[in-house]
């Protein structure tokens, strides 16, 4: 199993620093009530950042729902994620230190243990431990590690209630190979996942996947599609050409059908299946994590049955083939993604549209999207934006600790009320 995780060249200062200047820009700098839906909600995990990427002795910083994080290792290993704001004087805990078990605010030593609740106020003296007051805490969040990432459950739903993280079946077992990668884009999440979603696009923003739209007979066939507790999944098949990379082209060198597919887990999660033969598949698990209503983190753990060689040599051929393939790929769409008006999906989805019976599987994900909106889980994106702009004000995604107490100092972000009915979508000639 491979996991080194790869990304994007030219990421690396953005990453270092926890930084994204376009999406902070962007919500500066705009506090117009938007004209789009900006879709972003609690209660799902995230992948919050590659495993690899956080050490024991450091804090790190990163963004996700359009608010900060800190995510820190205790002396055991075990990653934690809190709100990254210090309750006392709004500090940033991911600019301190580990000492032990907890985080170390760098303005005043206050130290959070990986539940969120303050430990120790260096202020009050010796005895601090035991005066921190009942309101002594910040949000602390559900977290795992699995597949190489670190993901965390950003909502306050008990343990019992929460969604599964999106299962990757393949991995570890004999016969499969992963390569693993992530990237930044200028875009909305939901319209990666859209992307992603699919069938008709690839005939003409991925030349390997089709014909690019050459052939007169070309059309986008039945979907096959299953329905399952957290989304659901198609598959569908479709003439393909002969793959021109040198190395694919001993995997499949002929013009015919090929089975393909992608799923959706929740509002993030993705997953795509390529059967180039009826033995050698690639099957592809995505993350789109949103960093704001207008930036987005992806992580794609790539898996295949085939092009695993014994051989060391020719083993670290095909993986590389594989990232640049995969590389290709996404920078395909993403020259599209990135471009697309508005940048977010229309209020008025409707109308605004003119959607084809291909479409299908998108207006499904919308609906989708529409049941968790009528579950209250969708954060209010204009409300909170236009709070900030008004109050510069902190606010801090609910935990599941907040079911228990009532003593925080930061309010929990708005929520959109869950509309009393909502209008089906509807596809031509679906």
């Amino acid at each position: 199993m491979r996991g080194h995780w790869r990304q994007r060249p030219g990421e690396s200062e953005i990453r270092e620093k926890g930084e994204f200047p376009l999406a902070r820009a962007a919500l500066q700098s705009d506090t117009r009530p938007s004209l789009r839906r900006q879709i972003m909600y609690i209660n799902f995990w995230y992948a919050a950042e590659r495993s690899e990427k956080l050490t024991a002795d450091k804090p790190i910083r990163v963004r996700m729902l359009s608010h900060e994080f800190v995510l820190f290792r205790d002396s055991k290993g075990k990653a934690h994620c809190l709100s990254d704001t210090c309750i006392h004087r709004g500090a940033a805990l991911s600019g301190g230190k580990v000492m032990g078990d907890c985080v170390q605010c760098p303005y005043h030593g206050w130290q959070y243990n990986g539940s969120g609740r303050c430990v120790s106020i260096p202020s009050l003296g010796p005895e601090g431990r035991k005066k921190v007051p009942p309101r002594g805490q910040v949000d602390g969040y559900p977290t795992e590690e699995r597949y190489g990432l670190i993901f965390v459950f950003l909502g306050d739903l008990p343990e019992e209630e929460r969604p599964p993280i999106m299962p990757i079946p393949e991995w570890g077992k004999d016969g499969w190979r992963a390569n693993t990668m992530d990237y930044h884009w200028n875009a909305n999440y939901e319209r990666a996942v859209e992307n992603g979603l699919d069938p008709a696009h690839n005939e003409f923003v991925h030349p390997t996947h089709g014909y690019s739209g050459e052939r007169a007979e070309y059309k986008v066939n039945e979907l096959r599609i299953d329905h399952h507790d957290h989304g659901f999944e198609f598959m569908h098949t479709f003439q393909s050409p002969p793959l021109k990379n040198w190395l694919m082209k001993r995997i499949r060198n002929y013009d015919g059908p090929l089975d393909a597919g992608s799923g959706h887990h929740g509002p993030n999660g993705l997953y795509t299946y390529i059967h180039l033969t009826p033995t050698k598949w690639f099957h592809q698990y995505v993350w789109e994590t949103p960093v704001d209503e207008h930036y987005l983190h992806t992580f794609l753990v790539s898996m295949r049955n085939c092009m695993i060689p014994k051989n060391k040599w020719f083993l670290k051929i095909a993986d590389d083939n594989m990232d640049k393939r995969n590389f290709a790929i996404a920078e395909q769409d993403r020259t599209v993604i990135e471009k697309l008006d508005p940048v977010c999906t229309p209020a008025e989805r409707s109308t605004r549209e003119l959607l084809m019976p291909a479409d299908k599987v998108i207006w499904l994900y919308r609906e989708r999207l529409q049941q968790w909106d009528d579950m209250g889980w969708r954060i209010d994106a204009d409300e909170l934006k236009r709070m900030r702009a008004k109050r510069n004000v902190v606010y801090a995604i609910p935990s599941p600790a907040r079911r228990k107490s009532q003593a925080w100092v930061l309010d929990p972000v708005p929520l959109v009320e869950p509309r009393p009915t909502a209008q089906p979508l509807r596809a031509v000639g679906a």
